[in-house]
């Protein structure tokens, strides 16, 4: 099957490195426009690049936009010059956050508050401002990437585990009320997926002594039934499918990758 985005327009938040980067990728590999968001300009002009190259001789138009969704006011200004320079948007890929795992107790409401900032509320803005266009054009995708622990949170895996299960109801919540919009609204959910987090771990203590590839096949090894970290490319391809015309009848799902790692279908 050929998963093509001709003439589709995503916005990726979180773009300029790990599944953020490998999803601009793909989808402009198979021909979108992509317009990816990240705090770090220079991390942008360098996953601008990546993409670019990916996309090879496909017609899509590829540009990077520093912004902190974590910030109301940076979401707004930032739509403004997508819109301007696209002209439309019809998918929003939600993918930018980080793991901020710890023991409730330890939680303050600082930590509360901006987990849920850039977690959930960046989520609710994006979608509040695509959804109108989405909704006139009889188009739209949203794609909400969550972790399993939004199904089935552990021990001290606050605030994240919270902040997730939210985006979850969020997905649920939306892909009911826009289906008779053509508006497919999902969630991926992450496991243990090879990507720059796991990179930067291997530089601390934990990876001392072991190559980068022992220190995966470690992190995964008695964790993933099937004995790997995914990669990220194999989480794009879902992405790509799900925000594709190929995923029409597809909304209101929240799909595990992560090698059956979940106890939570």
């Amino acid at each position: 099957m050929d998963v093509r985005m001709d003439g589709r327009v995503a916005v990726i938040t979180g773009a300029s490195a790990g599944l953020g980067l490998a999803m601009a990728k793909e989808f402009a590999a198979s021909g979108g426009s992509v317009a990816i968001l990240a705090r770090k300009a220079d991390a942008l002009a360098s996953a601008k690049t990546d993409i670019q190259k990916a996309a090879g001789k496909t017609n899509g138009k590829i540009e990077a936009y520093s912004c902190d969704v974590a910030k109301a006011d940076q979401i707004a200004d930032t739509w403004k010059k997508v819109a301007a320079d696209f002209g439309k948007v019809d998918i929003v890929v939600n993918n930018a956050g980080i793991s901020h795992a710890k023991s409730f107790d330890t939680v303050t409401d600082a930590d509360w508050q901006g987990d849920l900032d850039l977690k959930l509320f960046a989520a609710i803005r994006l979608i509040r401002l695509a959804l109108p266009g989405m909704r006139e054009r009889k188009w739209g995708r949203v794609l909400n990437v969550l972790n399993i622990g939004a199904k089935a949170p552990n021990a001290n895996s606050t605030p994240t585990s919270v902040s997730r299960a939210a985006g979850l109801a969020l997905t649920k919540a939306l892909s009911q009320e826009n289906a008779k919009h053509n508006v497919l609204v999902n969630a991926m959910l992450v496991g243990l997926i090879d990507s720059d987090q796991w990179v930067r771990r291997h530089k601390t203590a934990a990876g001392e002594g072991k190559t980068y590839q022992e220190f995966i096949d470690g992190m995964a090894k008695g964790r993933v039934p099937l004995g790997r970290m995914g990669k990220a490319e194999e989480f794009a391809r879902m992405a790509c499918f799900l925000c594709s015309d190929a995923g029409s009848f597809i909304t209101g799902v929240a799909i595990n990758v992560d090698g059956g790692m979940s106890p939570v279908v």
